[in-house]
C-alpha cells in the first residue's frame, strides 16, 4: 500500500514563499506508485488549508512574485491531535488518515520546534528534527553557545536583545567593538539571509539594527570574517548521519549571499560542487558539518554552513534543519552531487522519519 504524506507548506513566517518553492520540488519529486501525497497549504495567519493540487506554480520570471498560499484556496482541515489518530479532519467532519508528515516549513512556527511539538503531541511521526534541535537550530544565538562547549570554531560575535539596544545602544555598542568594522547584524531566529545586513561603519549601525529586530526580540552581531568564502555541506541521517561533499556558494553582483541574491535576482549566485578545497579542508569541513549535527541532536537532515577566511580557517557559521529543498537549492544538489538523486533523498528522509517514530515508540512502550 502506498504511504499517505501529509507535505506542509507556507506557514506563519518571513520565508513562507521560500516554504512554497520547497514544497513543489519535494511533491514533484515523490513516486506516486509509493506515496499519496495530502499538500497542505498554511496561510500566513496559520490556517491549515487541503490543497488537492499543491503548492501554487513557481513564478515565471524574476520579476513575478512568489508564490504564496491564499485564504480560502483549499479545504480548511486541521491535524486529529488524540495520541495514535494519525488523520486530519476536513471542515465538514469526514476524516483522512496520514503515515507521516514533511514539514517543508522554512523560519519560525514550522522550523523551530513548534510544529514538531504539536506533532509529537498528536503521536505523527515526521521528517527532520525533534522539538529541541529545531528549537536549537532556528536560534543562532543558542546554537553557537552549543557549538562553543562542543569545541567547534565558531566567528566572534555579541548578543543583542532589543531591550538594551533601546535604552542603550552606546553601550552595545562599546560591547560590539572588539567586532570591528565590517561587521553583520541578523536577526537570531530567522533563515534564507532575510533581516541581514552587512555594516560597513557605525553610521550603519542603527539602521541594521533596525531591520534585525523587524523580525524577532534578539539579534546577533558578528565580525566580518576577512576573504570569506561561504562553504555548505549537507547531512543526512539519525543515529550515524552521514556527511555529503562540500559545495561553495560565490555571490555575484552582491557583498554576501543576501535574500535578493538567493531568491530574486537572475544569477545572484554561483553555487559551485563541488567546491574547489584542497582534501585536508574538505575532510574538516565533513567532520565538523556531523559534528555540528550531533552537537545539537538533529535527525533527519541538516545543511551545515561554514565560512573559510583567507587564512584558511574554518568556521561554523549554522545549522539550518530544514533547508531550502528546491531542485536548484544547495541541500539537494549537494545530495545528488554524492550520488543519492533528488527522488532517492526524499524516499530516505521518509524512512528515517519512520524509523525514529518506531525507535521512540518502543521506548515509551518499555516505559
Amino acid at each position: 500500500m502506498r504511504l499517505r504524506v501529509a507535505v506542509l507548506f507556507g506557514g506563519r513566517s518571513a520565508e513562507h514563499e521560500i516554504s512554497c518553492l520547497s514544497a513543489r520540488s519535494v511533491i514533484d519529486a515523490m513516486d506516486p506508485g509509493r506515496y499519496e501525497v495530502i499538500p497542505i497549504g498554511i496561510t500566513k495567519e496559520g490556517r491549515w488549508e487541503l490543497l488537492p493540487e499543491g503548492p501554487p506554480a513557481p513564478p515565471d520570471g524574476t520579476d513575478a512574485p512568489l508564490p504564496s498560499v491564499e485564504p480560502g484556496a483549499g479545504t480548511e482541515v486541521a491535524l486529529d491531535q488524540e495520541p495514535g489518530a494519525n488523520a486530519l479532519v476536513l471542515d465538514d467532519g469526514s476524516r483522512t488518515g496520514i503515515d507521516v508528515v514533511f514539514p517543508v516549513l522554512h523560519g519560525p512556527f514550522g522550523e523551530d520546534g513548534t510544529i514538531q511539538g504539536f506533532l509529537e503531541m498528536a503521536g505523527v511521526p515526521y521528517v527532520g528534527s525533534g522539538v529541541l534541535a529545531s528549537a536549537v537550530g532556528m536560534d543562532k544565538a543558542v546554537q553557537k553557545t552549543l557549538f562553543r562547549a562542543a569545541g567547534l570554531p565558531v566567528v566572534e560575535h555579541v548578543v543583542v536583545h532589543e531591550r538594551e539596544w533601546r535604552i542603550d545602544p552606546d553601550a552595545v555598542e562599546a560591547r560590539a567593538e572588539p567586532l570591528g568594522y565590517p561587521r553583520f547584524a541578523k536577526p537570531a531566529a530567522l533563515g534564507s539571509s532575510v533581516g541581514v545586513t552587512k555594516v560597513h561603519g557605525p553610521e550603519e549601525l542603527a539602521a541594521a539594527m533596525e531591520e534585525a529586530f523587524r523580525y524577532g526580540r534578539k539579534a546577533l552581531l558578528e565580525r566580518a570574517v576577512e576573504g570569506a568564502r561561504e562553504i555548505e555541506c549537507a547531512v543526512l541521517g539519525n543515529d550515524e548521519p552521514e556527511a555529503s561533499i562540500c559545495g561553495e556558494i560565490v555571490p555575484l553582483g552582491h557583498e554576501f549571499y543576501s535574500y535578493e541574491a538567493k531568491y530574486l535576482a537572475e544569477g545572484g549566485a554561483e553555487l559551485l560542487i563541488p567546491a574547489p578545497l584542497e582534501g585536508a579542508t574538505v575532510e574538516e569541513v565533513r567532520r565538523l558539518a556531523v559534528a555540528a549535527f550531533r552537537a545539537i541532536d538533529a535527525a533527519g537532515m541538516a545543511r551545515v554552513d561554514f565560512l573559510l577566511g583567507a587564512d584558511g580557517r574554518v568556521f561554523v557559521n549554522e545549522v539550518n534543519t530544514i533547508p531550502g529543498f528546491t531542485r536548484i537549492s544547495m541541500y539537494p544538489k549537494l545530495w545528488e552531487a554524492s550520488g543519492v538523486p533528488y527522488p532517492k533523498l526524499v524516499d530516505r528522509l521518509i524512512e528515517l522519519a519512520l524509523e525514529r517514530h518506531a525507535a521512540e515508540g518502543k521506548r515509551a512502550i518499555s516505559r
